[in-house]
């Protein structure tokens, strides 16, 4: 057989036999396996050895050949105790520790050390007993060998002949190996022991001793000193003659990071130096981290500790005067609060004199409590300068709620910015009492309150009652239907009874003006209500009277500073999310308003985006969130990309004591409200919405991949709304108002179908869409059908608007057309019960507060909530989209139209591209 066509690059099976010199070698590869006698092996194991593109199991196969020949050739092979056959033996302590360190060399994934070291001990065998018997060699061992019938023979006349042979086999070996020491490691990785003794530490020094190391064997080590005074087979470290140079290679990289270890480069034996005060500094400071990058560790005694700690802890800042313990309103206390280090040895913490022990060291080891102890650089600054940075109080207890350091003041602490931090004495009774304050026992409503207030209801008041005690704001985001309003006419009440005198101004939609009034009016009678809105505006007497002021968003924005001048006990934000841009004038103006604790009332707390949160909450508790910059990158870029999981931990512990959040849907909320039903009716286009539809498609899409960025957004802002209100009715598209109306789009058609139901069952219905013009339209095709219906929008007066409302709840007029902007907030309508959302709306939650205006406290009927979707369009792929993942509504589609204008051309094009059915 020609032994180059033997496959080495695949594995190499060895199966052992008894006698060993029958033992075979397989060699494989995907085409075909070859079997070799052991001594036909032995000729390609050798040759292989010098290739780099063997397998593993050839390199392993291949070194233990070489070593069996080596042993061989100094005639280290004996009788085997059982059977007619020669083993490897005896072998003293280097050749046992060279079969140890071939077969940790040599292990691969597949085969662990141990079964490395057997097979490589049964090739010596299988070697020793193969190789003697092809040449005189064998006659000369013959003689001390067991025959088969037990008697022993002499040396004979041979021996001259195995000695010759033995000079032959030396020559063999000679050729087939380049170096003596192939089978030894010789790529290598340095690292750096310290040491001391006594002295040395007393004296600020000490020494750094030079390792080397296996690159493939960690384990395998010794000191740089026997690496190069030690050379040969039998020198005590293991390596191979090339190991001097990579490890002179590896030292001269090391000095390049830290440069003094030059000084050992300068030893003819690199073996160790010593490092002076200044020296010892550099490596705490500089050297340990510049030398880990270039693989270099540096490894410490355990008798030298490296085990000091620094912690933040978050206390009260001192002021040199008596302290007191923190009182109501701690926002509008001059309290300030502090971040100071606080260093530990071994868990413990240090007293003040073992810090300024450790602050004013003259070298960066020194005895703490009876140990020697190393002192990094920056250790020593924490003990030096302890304070960190003071706070104001409401960035202490976002720190105290999260446990790590806030925003904007991370980026300034450098190093510190990850520190765990441990809240002090001083700020613990305050963040127990905020994180159980909705779930503690509640407090008993003001006995002038006239109402009964349900168990959750009680909980929102004991919470709201403990945060604006401590001068904190909230946002109760309960859904809406849930009694926002009377908790908060209750907090009022409860305020009174505990001292508080001024008076609490309620900003909210004028559509709501009348419902504040009439709920104070049923629920505190007695207490003075009156509205600031219109040509009469008074705030004559508003003091003494220590009631409610009612206002609207848009007279606020105006008034504002003759209502900041108002020394306001509570500040109310109804439908807070009117301020959730809070760069535009009305967000702006609200925030100029001072009062002792302010709350924000929403049944949606986040539309769009996180953002949005920040803005409501950053009203109520300025400086919770820190700066809007800030809270985008700290906060909302994280969470929103979903990339950091802990980051919304971490947010969800920030905000839950100021955000109180419960849904109709939550066991024992609401157990009386009935049972809601929810449908999504498909419907087709028409012909005419067909045709104008893929026409605007194809018109639009050119212009818009023509377009640059800035053109492009509005065009696609355009083509979004163009085909929505195709969906709607080609009327509302081709902007006209009059004309034939019926069959024209399969929404009217069923429109009339579902009202004409409704109104057979003596039932009624709100009809929300977000488009005024299509309302108009819808407004002209029930007048013509005869159906009673009124039309609330955003320029219905507020007179007028309550007295749709009273007129709908009296059952006057069965049918509620609402634009969704206008109607869908803030309004009582529980007289219906279906709810007609003509088209989609970008945000499911604008649609469920929608929704709401039926389905909430009062509701006795079950509701039917009827969605109408035209299939294959943009309508129905959105719809797919808010029903099959809402976690991507929430995060994408939350942010409405703008959103989808960043989609690529294709993706614009598939997402409004009609499909046929």
């Amino acid at each position: 057989m020609c032994l180059s066509f033997v496959p080495v690059t695949g594995p190499a099976t060895f199966r052992p036999a008894d006698p060993p010199r029958e033992g075979v070698v397989e060699f494989s590869d995907e085409r075909r396996t070859v079997a070799l006698p052991i001594r036909a092996a032995l000729p390609v194991l050798t040759k292989a050895h010098a290739r780099d593109d063997v397998h593993p199991s050839v390199g392993l196969l291949s070194g233990a050949a070489l070593l069996g020949m080596r042993l061989v050739a100094a005639g280290k092979f004996e009788p085997a105790q059982v059977g007619h056959s020669w083993r490897a033996g005896p072998l003293d302590a280097d050749d046992a520790d060279r079969v140890e360190m071939l077969a940790r060399s040599r292990s691969y994934d597949g085969l662990a050390g141990g079964e490395a070291e057997a097979l490589v001990r049964q090739m010596l065998d299988a070697v020793s007993d193969a190789m003697p018997r092809s040449a005189p060699l064998a006659t000369a061992r013959r003689a001390s060998m067991p025959s088969a019938a037990g008697t022993s023979r002499g040396p004979g006349a041979d021996t001259e002949r195995g000695q010759e042979f033995e000079a032959r086999l030396q020559a063999r070996l000679a050729r087939h190996l380049s170096t003596p020491d192939h089978d030894l490691p010789q790529l290598v990785t340095i690292s750096l022991r310290v040491e001391a003794d006594e002295e040395e530490l007393v004296a600020g020094a000490v020494r750094v001793v030079l390792q080397v190391q296996d690159e493939q064997n960690p384990l395998h080590i010794c000191d740089a000193a026997v690496l190069f005074t030690e050379s040969g087979l039998r020198a005590s470290h293991g390596f191979g003659e090339r190991a001097r140079t990579h490890a002179s290679i590896a030292l001269r990289a090391a000095a390049d990071a830290w440069p003094p270890l030059d000084r050992l480069l300068e030893l003819r034996v690199p073996d160790e130096i010593t490092l002076d005060t200044d020296e010892l500094v550099s490596l705490l400071d500089v050297g340990v981290g510049a030398l880990k990058e270039r693989g270099v560790d540096v490894l410490w005694p355990r008798s030298l500790g490296r085990d000091l700690t620094a912690t933040a802890v978050l206390d009260r800042a001192p002021t040199g005067k008596r302290e007191e313990p923190l009182q109501k309103g701690i926002l509008s206390t001059d309290a300030m609060f502090a971040f100071k280090w606080q260093l530990a040895l071994h868990g413990e913490p240090l007293s003040d004199a073992e810090m300024d022990q450790l602050a004013h060291a003259a070298a960066p080891v020194l005895k703490l409590r009876g140990s020697w102890t190393v002192v990094d650089p920056a250790m020593a600054k924490k003990a030096k300068k302890r304070l960190v940075r003071t706070v104001k109080p409401v960035q202490a207890i976002a720190t105290a709620l999260t446990g790590v350091v806030q925003l904007e003041a991370a980026d300034e602490w450098g190093e510190a910015k990850d520190t765990q931090v441990v809240v002090g004495a001083s700020l613990l009774k305050v963040r127990e009492q905020l994180l159980t304050a909705a779930t503690r026992d509640p407090v008993e409503p003001s006995p002038t309150l006239r109402a009964t207030l349900r168990d959750y209801q009680r909980h929102g008041l004991t919470w709201l009652a403990d945060l604006t005690e401590l001068g904190l704001g909230a946002c109760l985001a309960d859904d809406m239907g849930l009694g926002k309003t009377v908790t908060l006419i209750a907090l009022h009440l409860h305020r009174r009874d505990a001292g508080a005198t001024g008076p609490t101004l309620v900003v909210c939609p004028a559509s709501l003006l009348g419902n504040w009034e009439a709920e104070i009016q049923r629920f505190a009678p007695g207490v003075a209500v009156r509205r600031f809105h219109g040509g009469q505006r008074s705030l004559d007497g508003l003091s003494d009277d220590g009631g409610f002021l009612l206002t609207t968003y848009g007279t606020m924005r105006v008034d504002h500073a003759t209502l900041a001048g108002v020394a306001w006990d509570l500040v109310v934000a109804d439908e807070a999310q009117h301020v959730k841009n809070p760069q535009s004038s009305t967000a702006r103006a609200l925030r100029a308003i001072p009062s002792e604790a302010r709350v924000a009332l929403t049944g949606t707390p986040v539309e769009n985006n996180l953002t949005e949160l920040w803005a409501i909450l950053d009203w109520a508790t300025p400086g919770l969130l820190g700066s809007r910059n800030a809270f985008r990158k700290v906060w909302a870029g994280p969470i929103e990309s979903g990339l950091e999981p802990t980051k919304a931990r971490q947010f969800a512990d920030l905000i839950e004591p100021f955000l109180l959040r419960r849904r109709k849907s939550d066991p024992g909320i609401a157990p009386e409200l009935p049972a809601k039903t929810e449908t999504d009716h498909p419907l087709g286009l028409t012909q005419e919405q067909v045709v104008l539809y893929e026409a605007f498609v194809r018109d639009s899409m050119e212009r818009i991949e023509r377009a640059d960025e800035e053109t492009r957004r509005g065009l696609v802002l355009a083509l979004l709304t163009g085909l929505k209100q195709i969906c709607n009715h080609p009327a509302h598209f081709l902007k006209q108002s009059t004309g034939r109306l019926s069959g024209r789009s399969e929404k009217l058609d069923l429109l009339d179908e579902l009202l004409g139901t409704v109104l057979a069952e003596d039932g009624a219905a709100l009809v929300f869409t977000q488009y005024v013009a299509m309302a108009r339209l819808l407004e002209t095709h029930l007048s013509k059908a005869g159906l009673p219906h009124q039309f609330l929008h955003g320029g219905t007066p507020v007179r007028e608007r309550e007295a749709m409302v009273k007129r709908f709840q009296a059952g006057e007029v069965p049918v509620f057309l609402l634009s969704l902007k206008a109607g869908g907030t803030g309004l009582n309508l529980t007289r219906a019960d279906h709810v007609i959302h003509v088209d989609r709306w970008w945000n499911p939650a604008v649609e469920e507060q929608a929704t709401d205006r039926a389905y909430r406290i009062g509701q006795t009927k079950p509701v039917q909530v009827h969605r109408l979707i035209t299939q294959g369009t943009i309508e129905e792929k959105i719809a797919e989209l808010l029903a099959r993942k809402r976690s991507l509504a929430d995060s994408v589609l939350g942010r409405g139209e703008g959103a989808l204008t960043e989609l690529g051309n294709d993706e614009l094009r598939d997402l409004v591209t009609l499909r046929r059915p």
